[in-house]
């Protein structure tokens, strides 16, 4: 069912006619409304270099992931920070997703004005506006949020202002490995974070526990992280401290989420769980550091192995080829202020000259060897048919770092027609 604030929050989206990465615009027009123009990608509709989305394979990874979940007993609250695009969340919901993964006050804000209902913040709620702005929120009696905590202090400072705003807020203990990110270390150190949450009656309400297992890079460690969990949220629940029913177990990045899935869909806590794993980018996923995860899970995984076809790139960046200033190198007009640059940098995929029937697969030599804000440098054969005006696609790794770069990404369907527009609200 829609929401009348998602109602409201959709029918002031525009796509502005100076926006980067669009063609000749003449009046803002919705985003669903960008297909009426009848824009063509390989028509050079667009200005480029633009990031671009695949209807199909969005389609795709969003089933594979929803499927992948349901057979652990699992739910999905992936990491909207990520995308940070409410039109994106509200795919991944009606698909069945539990809730959707936030890191700010302020990103919790956006999603709540676009109609979702359930927020899981995998952060530390910490600072006296950031704490008003989720009170101010609580004040819709269908939203449900939770955010983390790992120290006594915390849960004090958190007692005291929404204790005064007269609204409970819901949290999860965070349990962290040492030398990791946040999260409670030892298990020393969890008796006086309980007794913290004991004195503070209704206001902080303990909801369950929560790791983020991807600070780690072993399985093994993994393991022990996840079993540490589902021990910790068992005498939880013996003990009577649990405030919510279902108690919520969650993990999971992008990396890691199998064997998140393994560990703790063997919880058994002796009451309903909800189990959430909280994966970001496996809906555009990506063809770096996410795709040689996600190898390693279609290898060993007993339930990937089972699912036709694996997780798909669906975000490209395409930009015009700008120079040949000399053999083996192309420059093209794209850079750091269009696409992450990372420990892999884009892969150029595909190559188009206007006028050609399609594109056609870019050369496996290939490849990005430097960037610059506005120019990449790609490494080429000294006697390429290459021309100044084709145009190049770049698959990326880590998609978080693309999507942040634009305020409005084009989806395009199997044959190249813009079919939608995509805001963004970084």
């Amino acid at each position: 069912m829609v929401q009348a604030g998602e109602a409201a929050a959709a029918a002031t989206e525009t796509v502005s006619p100076l926006d980067k990465g669009l063609g000749l615009l003449q009046a803002p027009c919705a985003p669903q409304d960008i297909a009426s123009l009848g824009w063509n990608l390989l028509r050079e509709d667009l200005a480029l270099p633009a990031a671009v989305l695949s209807q199909s394979r969005l389609a795709h990874n969003l089933a594979w992931m929803q499927d992948f979940v349901r057979a652990y007993g699992a739910q999905l609250a992936p990491h909207g920070k990520t995308t940070m695009a409410p039109r994106l969340f509200r795919r991944q919901l009606d698909a069945g997703a539990w809730g959707i993964t936030l890191a700010t006050a302020q990103q919790t804000r956006v999603a709540h004005a676009h109609g979702v209902r359930r927020v899981l913040m995998a952060n530390q709620l910490v600072g006296r506006a950031n704490m008003a702005m989720v009170a101010d929120l609580l004040e819709d009696p269908g939203f449900e949020f939770f955010c983390l905590v790992d120290a006594a202090d915390q849960v004090a400072r958190l007692a005291d202002h929404f204790g005064a705003a007269g609204r409970p807020v819901q949290v999860l203990i965070e349990l962290g490995p040492p030398g990791g990110r946040t999260g409670v270390r030892e298990d020393a150190q969890m008796q006086p974070l309980l007794d913290a949450l004991a004195r503070t009656g209704s206001a902080v309400q303990l909801a369950g526990i929560e790791v983020y297992e991807g600070v780690l890079k072993q399985e093994d460690e993994i393991r022990t992280l996840l079993g540490r969990a589902v021990h910790w949220l068992q005498r939880l629940a013996r003990e009577g401290r649990l405030r919510r029913s279902p108690a919520v177990l969650t993990g999971a990045g992008s990396a890691w989420y199998d064997v998140v899935a393994e560990e703790f869909g063997r919880a058994d806590i002796g009451g309903p769980l909800d189990l959430v794993l909280r994966p970001g980018c496996y809906l555009t996923h990506d063809a770096g550091i996410y795709q040689a995860a996600q190898a390693r899970i279609d290898r060993t995984n007993p339930v990937a192995q089972r699912m036709q076809a694996s997780l798909l790139p669906a975000l490209q960046v395409w930009a015009y080829v700008q120079s040949l200033p000399e053999p083996g190198r192309a420059i093209v007009a794209m850079g750091k202020r269009d696409t992450a640059f990372e420990a892999v940098p884009p892969r150029p995929v595909l190559r188009y000259r206007p006028g050609d029937a399609r594109p056609v697969a870019a050369p496996v030599h290939w490849e990005v060897t430097a960037m610059m804000d506005q120019h990449a440098f790609v490494k080429i054969a000294g006697d390429e048919d290459l021309r100044i005006g084709d145009m190049l696609a770049f698959d990326i790794s880590h998609p978080c770092l693309t999507f942040d770069k634009w305020r409005q990404i084009a989806v395009v369907d199997d044959g190249y027609d813009v079919v939608e527009v995509i805001p963004t609200y970084f």
